[in-house]
């Protein structure tokens, strides 16, 4: 192992290992077992995602030497104005042509490279033990590799009170892009169409009655995607590439080896017509609740058929025939959302300058650079004040 590669804790120690190391670790599968995403996706994530992330992971014990958790992080060069609109983009693009690096940084993220973030404890108890032990050891493991900033990315509210502890070392918390999440309590999409505003559901119909006029659209639900890869994938990057926040790009091999290795959790909806699929969408899902990860569409036909509502239809009806109580959407697109009666998942990006005197300046700046601030629908949404 590269010299180094431990640092002392208050309780413990944190060893920083690999993934080949982690392999018959019994540690390293009860660390994510209770997830959705569990320790398979984050193999999955770090063996075909190509967006130049160095992973590692830290094994935190404790005094006695006992393996407490295992927390993936990743060094990654970030753009920090990404998908922020208007003057101060202008500006920082300005600036950018003398000092081209200007806000982009080495930063050490703490998470999933594509999902949101969980603390890797092998013991739901130890929540807390974990937060203490990476505030303890972040900090300086950034500093070893040369990372301005420390992240942690995309945490769902429930570990605010794990975290708030990190506020006593300096990192600010600003709201992430939030998730969104539809409560099943309907026997049927028709139960659930007549919860929506008249004027919901008058724009609905009409969708529905266009696509209706046209050639017969097909759905599959299936957990093997092999055979159809060649015609998915493209769906997948005609979507990506028209999205103004890009953090990570699925792979082929992403999809394959999802549906290979979790294939009780992998869903794929595939939408055809007169044989040819027009769209599909990748699902998982995990004990009462579908996880919406991602869409493609054919947008020679998408837009005008209205195929993001049609397969949104279809999921939802999927998952009430399943007895599924909760449908989790991923971030973007919130203004249909919003008209859908969806309701917000908070997510929590926990930051830090690795420099003691940049921090309370950066600290400062970073609320204005927050993704939410440039999201105006965010605050039509009941439970916005949650953010």
């Amino acid at each position: 192992m590269p010299p180094g590669n431990a640092i002392p804790l208050p309780q413990g120690v944190a060893k920083v290992v690999t993934l080949a190391e982690l392999q018959n670790c019994g540690a390293w599968r009860r660390a994510f077992q209770n997830k959705c995403q569990d320790h398979r996706y984050y193999e999955i994530v770090e063996e075909t995602l190509q967006n130049d992330f160095e992973h590692h992971y830290l094994l935190l014990k404790d005094s006695s030497g006992n393996a407490r958790a295992i927390q993936p992080v990743f060094f990654v060069r970030q753009n920090l104005v990404q998908g922020v609109p208007g003057k101060i983009r202008s500006v920082v693009d300005v600036i950018r042509k003398l000092f081209p690096r200007f806000l982009t940084m080495r930063v050490l993220m703490v998470g999933c490279g594509a999902g949101t973030g969980d603390l890797g404890g092998c013991d739901q108890r130890d929540e807390a033990w974990v937060a203490n032990a990476l505030r303890a050891s972040l900090l300086t493991y950034a500093r070893r590799n040369k990372a301005s900033l420390v992240v942690l990315k995309d945490f769902p509210a429930n570990y605010r009170s794990a975290v708030e502890t990190f506020a006593l070392s300096g990192y600010t918390r600003i709201p992430s892009m939030p998730m969104t999440r539809l409560p099943l309590r309907y026997e049927n999409w028709d139960e659930y169409f007549r919860t929506l505003s008249k004027a919901t559901r008058k724009d609905l119909r009409r969708k529905f009655r266009k696509a209706g006029r046209a050639p017969k659209i097909e759905m599959e639900v299936v957990s093997e995607i092999a055979p159809f890869i060649d015609e998915i994938y493209p769906l997948y990057l005609a979507v990506h590439e028209r999205s103004p926040l890009k953090f990570e790009t699925l792979t082929r091999d992403y999809f394959l080896a999802v549906a290979e290795r979790m294939p009780e959790r992998a869903r794929f909806f595939i939408w055809r017509q007169s044989g040819k699929i027009v769209a599909f969408s990748f699902c998982l899902a995990c004990g009462e609740a579908i996880y919406d990860e991602c869409i493609g569409l054919d947008y020679s036909v998408a837009l005008d058929l209205h195929l993001y509502f049609y397969t949104l239809r279809d999921i939802i009806t999927w998952a009430l025939q399943q007895r599924l109580k909760y449908y989790y959407s991923n971030p973007l697109n919130y203004e249909p959302k919003l008209h859908l009666d969806c309701e917000l998942v908070p997510l929590d990006l926990y930051v830090r300058h690795t420099s003691a005197l940049l921090n309370p300046i950066f600290c400062h700046l970073i609320k204005y650079l927050g993704p939410t601030r440039h999201e105006p629908v965010l605050q039509r949404f009941p439970n916005a004040d949650q953010l």
